[in-house]
């Protein structure tokens, strides 16, 4: 069922003022994404039309425009990329893990997000790969799925990385090691390596020109300017988060459908769109309780703007995988865990196999909808047939 508000129209009516006002200071990759949704399932991108097999109603349906920042196309993405996921689960526990930026690193991050980002990955996942393994706490190559959001609640710029993980993993001699039950790895160790790893790097980078920055932090481009930003960072404690474990793999699934895929904001956050502004529902995690659950009037423009801080680089991977579930290694690495831990790998069910129509059904009397005609872009389809007129409708008046 369709929003009553989307995204979608916020842009329709406020983007092409948004794009006039800041004209020069969009990236080509914000350009299309606000192009892409403003398109999605209207005449420009085509469509097709479906008739009910049983009754003949006919339903117009615009083709969406798939673009991963758009809200309602992440329900379909969301549910093939789970269904190749399924077969990695493992039985048992499994722990969620989140890694996060401090501030001062952030606004580097919005600057330089492909080159950060990718180091926000690099140096989470080999800090986990490096504690596990060590014989003092683990001792064991574990396996991680990991997920980037850039967003707080509120639509902030706040990069994070959201990771599962099983609750062990197998050493070097072929065994499988369990974690205990409530406790992964240690946190405040996690953190420590994290923030020398990251800003390790980070200097790297630096010194080798990579970074780039623009207005306010023109300045940050000296070294020792640098390096004085980021002194309140490595003074810190930088957190991570170890949430307890999961109650089994389909908690893992269903946790996974609401994170994988997710965007800035969802349409069902929306509350309204006028002329005061864009009215949403967001969380104050400085809150507890029922007054967690806030709502926030922005305007229009500011919307957008918050909006269009979360493209990510184009050709960018935001769910990757380490460790066990590597790609090269994912599938004798699955394998020799199922044989250690004694189970199968599960049958497939020939019907979940077959592709299952998402077709929502007729609205008239609940019977299949078949695509009858596709249309192309700025098209619209042909009227039905009319009905043939009777012979006495037909025939001429002689009068």
């Amino acid at each position: 069922m369709r929003a009553a508000i989307e995204v979608a129209d916020i842009l329709r009516a406020a983007g092409a003022g948004y794009r006039s006002a800041h004209a020069g200071h969009l990236s080509l990759d914000q350009l299309k994404v606000m192009s892409a949704i403003e398109s999605c399932r209207t005449a420009a991108l085509g469509g097709h039309v479906e008739a009910c097999t049983d009754c003949g109603h006919r339903r117009i349906a615009y083709n969406s425009c798939r673009n991963r920042h758009c809200p309602p196309c992440q329900g379909a993405a969301a549910r093939a990329w789970l269904e190749q996921r399924e077969a990695d689960l493992l039985p048992g526990g499994y722990f969620h893990v989140v890694f996060t930026l401090p501030v001062e690193i952030a606004d580097i991050a919005f600057h330089n997000k492909a080159l950060v980002y990718d180091l926000l990955f690099k140096a989470a996942s080999e800090t986990m790969l490096t504690i596990a393994a060590d014989p003092k706490h683990l001792g064991a190559r574990i396996g991680i799925t990991a997920v980037l959001h850039t967003w707080g609640s509120a639509m902030t710029h706040h990069p994070h990385i959201h990771m599962i993980v099983p609750g062990g993993g197998t050493t070097p001699d072929g065994r499988w090691i369990s974690s205990r039950p409530a406790f992964l790895l240690p946190v405040r160790v996690l953190g420590a390596l994290f923030r020398r790893l990251f800003l390790t790097r980070l200097l790297e980078l630096h010194d080798a020109g990579r970074l780039a920055f623009y207005g306010k932090m023109a300045g940050l481009s000296d070294h020792h300017a640098f390096q004085r930003h980021l002194a309140p960072a490595r003074k810190k404690r930088w957190v991570v988060y170890a949430k307890p474990p999961f109650a089994g793999p389909q908690a893992v699934l269903a946790y996974l459908s609401r994170y994988t895929h997710r965007v800035a904001i969802s349409n069902s956050r929306l509350i309204a769109f006028d002329e005061a502004g864009v009215t949403f529902r967001y969380k104050d995690y400085r809150r507890s309780g029922a007054d967690r659950q806030q709502v926030m009037t922005i305007a229009a423009d500011e919307f957008i703007r918050r909006f269009l801080l979360h493209t990510l680089p184009r050709g960018f991977h935001r769910i990757r995988h380490y460790g066990l579930l590597a790609g090269a290694t994912r599938k004798h690495a699955l394998a020799l865990a199922r044989d250690l831990l004694e189970v199968a790998l599960a049958p497939v069910d020939p019907a979940a196999e077959e592709s299952a129509d998402q077709r929502p059904p007729c609205p008239c009397c609940g019977g299949t909808m078949v695509i009858v005609e596709t249309f192309a872009p700025w098209c619209q389809p042909r009227a039905p047939p009319a009905a043939p007129a009777s012979n006495r409708e037909s025939a001429h008046d002689p009068a």
